[in-house]
């Protein structure tokens, strides 16, 4: 196979990857294309957390076809038990030639395990094709695989001059429907979302995702002293599917007992100056299997994750509107920078991923700057 034929087959297992984006979480999206004298002769994805993997359903389908075939996967064969079998022994009992894999996965259960599989039954094996797309794709997945913690994404709605609400705290609606629709959109990419008690006491939300996905998605309220209503529709909305989680430092039994009763988990967290500790939330997320975050505010949460680092990307949904005064909120609380150097600098995220938007984006895309390392 040439690099271009390499290109085209792998560009295919990424639409195909693509199509189960928010129903995989906490797992990558991955396709699979098998590949026999120029023809496809199997393909397959992975639909959620659970179900069969892209490679065996690919394999499955091509049948005694995949012999001498070669097997395109956008990320490295996983060599570990799991809810489902290993698949690197699978591909490697199928009889393929070849495997093409865009990216080695970082997970610490895989790390090369699986290439290294394939390698030793001597099937070749080649990497890095489309890596970048690859990498787009399941950024979520992938530095919570390097990092050991959530990826987390800060999502602002706010007016050209920076507002999120009036003095008096009143924000609906600064942004359009459209830009709504998109958020709740980009909430489904995630395996939670999160805010701060003041926006719940504000505006009640439900914060469900749209479309909903079929696995859990979680709902986090930071809350340090648990104020959250056993009335409000968040508390009323927790299910299985959809549950509550207040993270909070200093809960009395009784409120607990309450909220509990109503549905909603409860986790104690050690506070910094008088909050819950963002390093210490994130890790109770990253405990209960959450690899990815949407930060959706107030503006002192997002302050907070911006002041701490604790932010892979920033939503930008712009509304051309100009609030002025003193008073009205800014997107961005928390503590003061002391100089300029304090800020985050920023890059853009390319418009369109290697997957298509259901719609033309209504929002902005940046990521922190990568730091150049010293010569």
């Amino acid at each position: 196979m040439t690099r271009i034929e390499d290109e085209r087959w792998m560009r295919r297992a990424l639409e195909l990857a693509a199509r189960a984006l928010g129903e995989t979480n906490p797992n990558p999206a991955v396709g699979c294309v098998v590949v026999r004298n120029q023809r496809v002769v199997g393909e397959g994805v992975h639909e959620r957390a659970g179900a069969p993997h892209a490679e065996v359903e690919a394999l499955n389908r091509a049948g005694g076809r995949a012999r001498r075939a070669t097997l395109y996967v956008n990320l490295e064969p996983c060599a570990h038990q799991g809810r489902t079998p290993p698949c690197a022994p699978i591909v490697r009992d199928a009889g393929v030639a070849r495997v093409v894999a865009a990216l080695r996965d970082p997970h610490p259960l895989v790390a090369g395990r699986g290439l290294s599989l394939l390698r030793r039954a001597g099937i070749a094996v080649t990497t890095g094709v489309l890596a970048a797309e690859a990498e787009r794709l399941n950024e979520r997945f992938l530095v919570a695989a390097r990092t050991g913690r959530p990826f987390v994404l800060l999502k602002a709605a706010h007016t050209l001059d920076g507002r999120i609400a009036t003095h008096s705290g009143r924000s609906k609606w600064i942004t359009s429907p459209l830009q709504r629709r998109q958020a709740r959109w980009l909430r489904r990419l995630h395996d939670a979302v999160l805010v701060g008690i003041e926006t719940v006491l504000a505006d009640d939300p439900l914060l469900f995702p749209s479309p909903r996905p079929r696995r859990p998605f979680v709902r986090v309220v930071l809350d340090s002293r648990l104020r959250l209503p056993a009335t409000s529709r968040l508390a009323r909305s927790s299910s299985p599917r959809a549950p509550v989680l207040a993270l909070t430092s200093r809960a009395s039994p009784a409120r607990r007992r309450w909220l509990e009763r109503a549905g909603v988990e409860v986790t104690e967290v050690p506070a910094s100056q008088g909050r819950v500790s963002l390093g210490e939330a994130v890790k109770v997320l990253s405990a209960r299997g959450i690899a990815s975050v949407m930060v959706e505010g107030g503006s002192e949460v997002l302050g907070s994750f911006l002041a701490e680092r604790l932010v892979d990307q920033v939503a930008l949904f712009r509304a051309p509107l100009l609030l002025g005064g003193r008073g009205s909120r800014p997107a961005f609380g928390g503590p003061d920078p002391a100089s300029i150097g304090d800020g985050l600098r920023l890059r853009s995220v390319p418009d369109e991923p290697p997957f298509p938007w259901p719609w033309r984006p209504q929002f902005e895309l940046w990521a922190p700057e990568r730091r150049r390392k010293r010569r």
